[in-house]
């Protein structure tokens, strides 16, 4: 039901690691998980450090992205930061979405850092009865 869009994404990681900060036009990669629990999709996307105001999650037609910000920590004049490690700035991720999916009630949660996606699997996609007609009555049949 999912489709990756870009098959290098690994080497565009590594690469973002060597080459620092992802910007607006030019994001990082994040991390995520993707299964089907009964009828929808669950994704899940780990952006630690995020607030959920530097979150944007956008649909147009099967497009799916998402992009999220993490910003500097405020520190006041005396501090002096002697380790940074942790990556600052956008991350983002696009998925394509089967037309089986219901793209209109998309919902969406953040909490500790970890943003949830579910997305149901439209009414049209799921198995349903199919009545045949016959001379002598009608009879029904799973699809």
């Amino acid at each position: 039901m999912l489709m990756r869009t870009d098959p290098f994404r690994e080497l565009d990681r590594l690469a973002q690691q060597l080459m620092g900060p992802g910007t607006w036009s030019k994001p990082s990669a994040m991390p995520m998980d993707a299964y089907r629990e009964g009828d929808q999709y669950v994704v899940v996307f780990d952006l630690p450090g995020v607030t959920a105001d530097a979150i944007d999650i956008d649909v147009e037609r099967n497009m799916l992205t998402v992009r999220a910000e993490r910003r500097p920590l405020a520190t006041a004049d005396d501090v002096k930061v002697e380790l940074s490690e942790r990556p600052l700035g956008v991350f983002s991720r696009q998925l394509v979405l089967a037309d089986t999916l219901d793209t209109e009630r998309i919902q969406a949660d953040y909490d500790a850092g970890v943003l949830t996606l579910r997305i149901p699997i439209a009414e049209r996609a799921k198995p349903r009865k199919i009545a045949i007609g016959s001379g002598s009555g009608r009879k029904e049949i799973s699809s």
